[in-house]
């Protein structure tokens, strides 16, 4: 018996029997043939399905907050009419103790280029001397800057400012254990409020004038939560993309929640807590790497209020590598997807909110933002839509390729009108960090590998260029990273194979321009360039 006659007969189909003499290539072809119909055509019209179906779910979300934010800022109170607030007037009898104490935290983890900007604004914040304490939280590791912070500290008190200079042993819990050891001082106990602020953000004078009267005067109100400022925006095309979705979040999403549900993620950072409603949330936990959206599903499942302040503004700095930039999405990616499987049935079965509020945090602020959002733009618009131009039986209706799409872009540049210009290279960017969020997302909701991976996003010091009003000339220029990103790069080839095929094969033309792009795109981010001059306009 001929046996590698009888085995291949068996294997393979009669139809293959004549492919055997034919080229490796004429092979892939027919078993392209005899899988599409029975497997992939079925399997890519589910993907389709549930693509549309996340597409209709987002498209909602962002309708929904587009016509509140238009009757917010139509008919809308700003939050000192909405709540009470009164600014603090010195009382002859009482002097300094009619002020709260206060608590302002500046957790950094060698932080050489921008700590003495930031201890710098913190100890300029005006409030009676006896009434704030400054509480340094150095977590670096390396000795030389170790002491270069230490002295700036001894500096500050030399000047009459209360300054604590704090360090430990580890690094555990990186900055919730930081922020959770800052709490434990026993000078920490006489303070009322705390406000917090990442090493590269820089207050203006009057912050605690115009936050501390909502806690003061509104028991209910667990935290006020200012807006960010981006000194260096217009740094290179990158940090023009990050503009315009934090923009979008600051503008409108925590615009919504507030004016809402009185409920939004807190940014970590610029913004005051009540300390009493801190402990009773629970205080600072490291489960996640989000721990300042895990203390605030915490409190607002207390009853907690929150208050955010869109007309006061901190300034801080992008990320300008890609680098930083990928490691912080990693973070802000995985670390919600985590806290939502970690949380979702403690919020279902709470009796202290709202179904509405419930249905709120879990559907809209964790589900649709936090875990649709990403799947759906990778798996969509670079996976799914350039596999119907190989798989033509499987067609995407038009309002889902084109129409809901467009829409959706077009309510994200609410938030920075100034570029709107730069919106297709925004899709094009917010495309190829899908990738990464997505993957991120699946590593939180899996608790895979890397779902605590907590590496600080590093600053460059251009808060200091644009505080000293230093302009270098712009040039254009380009950055090779250190190394190759191989997904990005596989993604990008099958993007542009998919564009071949739509202008040679299938010849149909409908998404080659787009899938063209955007493999430029993948294939740009994969061998680690950075940003481009961007003219400021």
């Amino acid at each position: 018996m001929d046996v590698s006659r009888l085995s291949t007969a068996t294997i393979l189909p009669d139809t293959f029997q004549g492919a055997r003499d034919i080229d490796i290539s004429a092979q892939i072809g027919l078993i392209w043939q005899q899988a599409k119909a029975p497997l992939i055509v079925p399997l890519l019209k589910l993907s389709l399905a549930v693509c549309l179906a996340m597409s209709i779910m987002l498209f909602l979300e962002r309708v929904y907050m587009g016509i509140v934010i238009v009757f917010v800022k139509l008919f809308g109170q700003k939050p000192e009419k909405r709540y009470k607030w009164e600014p603090f007037r010195d009382d002859v009898e009482l002097g300094h103790s009619a002020y709260p104490m206060v608590l302002v935290q500046i957790p950094m983890y060698n932080e050489k280029e921008v700590y003495q900007l930031s201890i710098g604004a913190a100890c300029g914040l005006s409030w009676p001397s006896d009434r704030i304490i400054i509480q340094v939280l150095d977590d670096s590791t390396d000795p030389a800057i170790k002491d270069l912070v230490e002295v700036e500290c001894q500096r500050w008190v030399s000047k009459g400012i209360n300054i604590k200079y704090e360090i430990r042993d580890n690094r555990n819990g990186y900055k919730a254990g930081a922020l959770r050891e800052g709490m434990k001082h026993s000078y920490v106990k006489m303070c009322d409020y705390v406000a917090i602020f990442d090493a590269d953000f820089q207050p203006e004078p009057d912050f605690l004038w115009r936050t501390i009267p909502f806690l003061a005067h509104n028991p209910e109100i667990a935290l006020v939560q200012a807006r960010w400022k981006f000194v260096n925006a217009n740094e290179c095309l990158m940090t023009r993309m990050q503009e315009m979705s934090l923009d979008y979040h600051f503008t409108v999403e925590q615009e919504v929640g507030s004016s809402t549900y009185a409920f939004f993620g807190f940014n970590g950072t610029a913004g005051v807590w009540r300390i009493s409603a801190l402990n009773e949330a629970g205080g600072w936990k490291d489960r996640t790497t989000v721990e300042d959206m895990d203390l605030a599903v915490r409190a607002t499942l207390k009853g907690w209020k929150f208050v955010y302040v869109s007309d006061l503004k901190v300034k801080n700095e992008l990320p300008s590598s890609l680098k930083a930039f990928r490691y912080q999405q990693h973070r802000w990616s995985c670390g919600p997807a985590n806290l939502f499987r970690k949380m979702a049935m403690e919020i279902i079965r709470n009796k202290k909110v709202s179904l509405w509020k419930k249905f709120y945090v879990i559907y809209s602020f964790f589900f649709v933002r936090k875990i649709v959002g990403h799947i759906v733009t990778f798996v969509f618009y670079c996976v799914v839509l350039p596999a119907t131009v190989l798989v033509p039986e499987v067609e995407v209706p038009k309002w889902g390729a084109v129409y809901i799409p467009s829409i959706i872009t077009l309510l994200n540049a609410v938030g920075t009108p100034r570029s709107f210009h730069l919106l297709i290279f925004w899709i094009l960017f917010e495309n190829v960090m899908s990738l990464h969020r997505t993957k991120a997302t699946f590593i939180g909701l899996l608790e895979a590998g890397k779902v605590n991976e907590w590496v600080v996003t590093e600053k460059l010091g251009d808060a200091l260029k644009t505080k000293l009003g230093t302009k270098a000339p712009r040039k254009l220029r380009f950055k090779v990273g250190g190394r190759l990103h191989l997904l990005e790069l596989g993604v990008g080839a099958y993007l542009f194979f998919c564009g071949c095929y739509d202008i040679t094969f299938d010849g149909k033309n409908r998404y080659f321009i787009y899938l063209f792009l955007q493999s430029i795109a993948f294939f740009i981010v994969g061998v680690g360039y950075v940003g481009t001059f961007v003219p400021n306009s």
